[in-house]
């Protein structure tokens, strides 16, 4: 009977455990989302670029901005997609050489959370960027209102709190393990 059970545990145990091949569409789905991202920046790019002389100074900033936001997503998607492959489904299992980030192979789930925050924060703090310098523009500041501003600081500072908070939990967990 015993044996038995320990059977049936173990089968069990090994489908749970073969269950984490679920995940991987979903990272497939990502790197799909990295190639949507890495179209919509050079749409921008495409944009811009023949505009680029009739441009001022502060559209261009934003134009910068712009790039940069989604430069900084399609980061967010890469170390998601590499470091949650990695911890959640399997090593990657050739060698990639010197090319390989530095970070690749490191970053476990806690720097991975941080890594998820800090970059949610930069977005939002672009966004937020963007916004402010929008407001000069005299047809953008009659669409875009206080309240929206409000809770587009309400929001960014939301994430820079939890950012911080993150930070002190993983900081108290690291001292409470020496």
């Amino acid at each position: 009977m015993s044996s038995d059970r320990n059977t049936v545990e173990a089968r069990f145990e090994r489908g749970l455990f073969a269950s984490r091949w679920l995940m991987a569409p979903m990272y497939l789905g990502l790197a799909i989302a990295l190639g949507m991202l890495t179209v919509i920046f050079l749409k921008e790019l495409a944009y811009y670029l023949p505009q680029l002389l009739d441009l001022s100074a502060e559209q261009m900033i934003l134009v910068a901005l712009t790039l940069i936001d989604l430069t900084l997503a399609a980061n967010l998607l890469l170390i998601v997609m590499f470091s949650g492959y990695e911890s959640f489904v399997s090593k990657f299992d050739f060698e990639v050489g010197e090319d390989k980030p530095g970070w690749m192979g490191k970053v476990d789930f806690g720097g991975l959370k941080m890594k998820l925050i800090a970059s949610i924060v930069a977005i939002s703090g672009i966004h937020l960027l963007k916004r402010f310098m929008e407001i000069s523009d005299l047809d953008t500041a009659t669409k875009f209102g206080e309240t929206e501003m409000y809770w587009l600081v309400i929001i960014h500072l939301t994430f820079v709190v939890s950012g911080v908070l993150m930070a002190l939990m993983d900081w108290l967990q690291a001292k409470s393990y020496k």
